[in-house]
This record gives structure tokens, sequence and C-alpha cells, in this order.
């Protein structure tokens, strides 16, 4: 049986900067959970165009809210051409019956120990229309082949992933709709013989908070210190400095870069948000510390909170510059389906769309409390646009003086991609904007 794994692009007419992307991977271990005797290809879409006639017996394809509707679109092609097709993801997981509008069927949260019975379902004619596993297996280890990462040299990282489940519950995440509430662990074992088998040296953690669980990341880390690799990963900022231990084992064992998701620098925002670093003051300090141990530090920040006044886009870019934060992920607040901010603004009657396809966390899809959607919009690019100046760039290298050629390339991606979004801009302003913008 021949099987093809895909994961769409949200704009089959748009690419996402090469540098800034990140291998799938579900795909991989989809791959790795089919039996042997079965013929598997994945196809990312970002990088390389599907053909629909190609033949197979069976479509899978993994999909989040702003690819959905070039999920749902693929679907219709394939069934078109008399293909079976099998949805499953983030966005699949927390609408399951509107995914079933489109496929043959829908895997409901974790692949694992539900899709050898899929296909063993399929091949008996006997598939059914859900498939779910809450309590799935993660001990058995699943092989991944990335010799079509590490041979294309498509992507600079190799994706892994040492933990699912998330014990917070923020109003605007949607991590526990897929994973659940509570942590649970990948052997390290079989977290080393991943690193291994792949051959590469560059890695990236898919963790939503890689020292969670201190006691196993310092075990995890002790781990792969002998290993020598580099990787980046994702982690609580105050966890992080509260640890001296765990933050010197994360520098020894290779980290290089850490992703913070800080949010905000309004100090009632983050008091709203119950996070552990409630002031500024103390999240500077943080920052220094981390610094200080030679890793990069890549920030996340949201706009469009109710707290958000106009004067946040520029205090913000202050802050990162003034810290000499490496690099910036600016997203717009996204009210994705499952989550309670949804929910918030559905019942306040603010949400302006309900197109997935924008749901993306770079474009405005609610009405804000304080500002127009268009001056949300526009207040979010030029932060941006601000924070990836070559002054900027300059301005803040001494703080990064410890890794300079990876400050340099990552920031060189960004810069590549504000052009792109301001191209972007001019589109969305007939597409969305049509009575907002001035």
């Amino acid at each position: 049986m021949k099987i093809i794994l895909i994961s769409p692009t949200t704009d089959d007419k748009r690419r996402t900067n090469k540098g800034l992307m990140i291998p799938q991977l579900a795909l991989y271990i989809l791959k790795g959970l089919t039996p042997p005797e079965h013929e598997v290809k994945i196809i990312e879409e970002e990088t390389e165009p599907i053909d629909l006639d190609q033949e197979c017996n069976l479509v899978g394809i993994s999909c989040m809210t702003a690819n959905a509707p070039r999920a749902y679109e693929l679907c219709r092609e394939f069934k078109k051409r008399g293909k079976t097709v099998v949805l499953g993801g983030v966005h699949p997981t927390i609408l399951p019956d509107e995914a079933l509008q489109h496929a043959d069927c829908v895997v409901v949260g974790e692949a694992e120990g539900v899709w050898e019975t899929l296909l063993n379902d399929f091949r008996n004619n006997e598939l059914k229309r859900k498939y779910y596993n809450p309590t799935p297996d993660l001990g058995k280890y699943v092989p991944k082949d990335f010799s079509r990462i590490t041979r294309k040299r498509l992507f600079h990282l190799v994706p892994i992933m040492t933990t699912r489940g998330c014990p917070y519950n923020c109003d605007f995440c949607c991590v526990t709709n897929l994973f659940g509430k509570k942590m649970r662990h990948i052997p390290i074992e079989n977290v080393v013989r991943d690193i291994r088998e792949s051959g590469a040296k560059n890695f990236m953690f898919l963790d939503d908070n890689i020292i969670g669980h201190p006691q196993y990341a310092k075990e995890l880390f002790r781990a792969i210190k002998p290993l020598k690799i580099k990787w980046v990963g994702q982690a609580s900022v105050s966890l992080l400095v509260r640890d001296g231990a765990l933050m010197k084992l994360a520098a020894e064992s290779g980290c290089k870069a850490l992703f913070f998701g800080i949010e905000s620098v309004s100090e009632e925002q983050l008091k709203s948000m119950h996070k552990a670093i409630k002031d500024i003051e103390h999240l500077e300090m943080a920052l220094k510390k981390i610094k200080k141990m030679g890793i990069l530090i890549h920030a996340s920040m949201v706009f469009g909170f109710d707290s958000d006044k106009k004067e946040i886009f520029d205090d913000t870019v202050r802050f990162l510059i003034k810290n000499k934060v490496s690099t910036v992920s600016f997203n717009i607040l996204t009210p994705y389906p499952g989550t309670k901010i949804y929910e918030d603004l559905k019942r306040e009657n603010r949400l302006t769309t309900t197109n997935w396809r924008y749901y993306d966390h770079n474009t405005v899809v609610f009405k804000p409390k304080n500002m127009t959607p268009y001056e949300l919009q526009i207040g979010k690019f030029n932060a941006r646009k601000k924070f990836y100046k070559r002054w900027s760039v300059l301005k803040r290298l001494p703080g990064n003086l410890y890794n300079p050629l990876i400050y340099f390339a990552t920031n060189y991606g960004h810069m590549k991609q504000v052009k792109v979004e301001g191209k972007r801009i001019e589109k969305l302003k007939s597409e969305l904007f049509e009575t907002n913008h001035e």
C-alpha cells in the first residue's frame, strides 16, 4: 500500500522564508508508526509542489488552524480522484465534526495507538470515521527517518520532542486541547537514540517547555551532553533563572538559543496572565542571567490584549532593544477555536472573521478594545520593521557577541520576512480592513 503524508501550506501562492521554517515532526512520527510493508512519502508543501494525480492508496494530511482551508481544498481534490483521505493535527482535533465534512476519517489527538489500527481497518475496508486514543503509550520507540531533512538540507534543524502536555491553561493557547494538561515524557534513551540515528548535529526541541519538569530536563541534558550537539528550544524564563544548575546544564549540553514566551511588557498584562515574573525589572534581570550563559534569546511578543493601547508597540521595541534581545517573533493575539479567548470574543461579538486561514498569529481577526483592527495590524508590522532595522541589529550586537554567526543569520532571515509582510499588509487592506483603515 502506498501512503502519502502531507503538511499543507497556508497559501498555495505564498511560501515562508526557508530559514524560518520548522519541519513537521508529526509526519515523521506517522511514517515511523507505519509497518514497513507499506510505502510512505512525505510532502511538505512549503518546500515542494503536490502532484494531485500521483498514485497512492491513502492520503494523510496534518494541519493547524491557519492551513485548515488549504487542507480541506486538498481533501476535495484527492477525493475527486477517488482517494481516501485522513485528517489529523491540532485543528481537526479541536473541530473534528468540521473536519469530517471534508475527509473520510479524522484522527483526534495523538497518532500513537491509533495509526496502525487505522491502517488495518482501511486495508480490511472497515475504516471508521473517527479514531482517538486518550492515553497513548510514549514509552515505545518510534523510528524516525530524518534523511529527507539532512540529505536535502531543506532545514537547518532536526525536530525532536521529549514531552507532551502542559499543566497551564492560558486563555489564548490550545496545546492542552491536543496533548492534555498532564505532562508526559518520552524515555530519555529514546530521545538519545533519535539524535544518534539522525546523524545530525543541529536540533530543535519542540516541547512547549523543555524544562517544564526540571528533574527530567537535568537528566536529559546530562544524557545529550556527550553527543556534542547544538540545540534550540522553548523554556520558561522564571524557572530557568531560579535553577542555576539547570541553566548551566542546558548550556553545557549544547543549548545555543531559547524561545521565551514573554508575551507582553505591560505589567498589568503580565499579572493577568499569572506569569511568575510580574514586573519588568525582574524580567530584565532574568534575561541578563540567561545571556551570561551564552544562550541567545528569542522572545515571543503578543499584541492585541484588552490592556494594550497604541503606546504598546513603541514600549515593546524599546524594551527589546534596550535588553539586546537576539530575535523576536511579533504576533497578533489569535483567538484559536477551542480556547477561552475565542469563546469570550465570540460571545462579545468581536470576531471579524472565521475564515481560518487568517488565524495565523499575524492577522487581526477581532475588534481590539483600544484601537481599530487596522491600527493593531499596522502597529505590529511597524514594531517588527523597527526592531529588524540595520541600526537595531548593530545596536543589539554587543549583547550577542558570544554567538555572532547565528545572531546575524537569524536576524537576516527576519529582515527578509519583514519585506514579505509589508506586501501582505496591502493585500489585507482590501480583504479585511476595508472599513477600518484610514
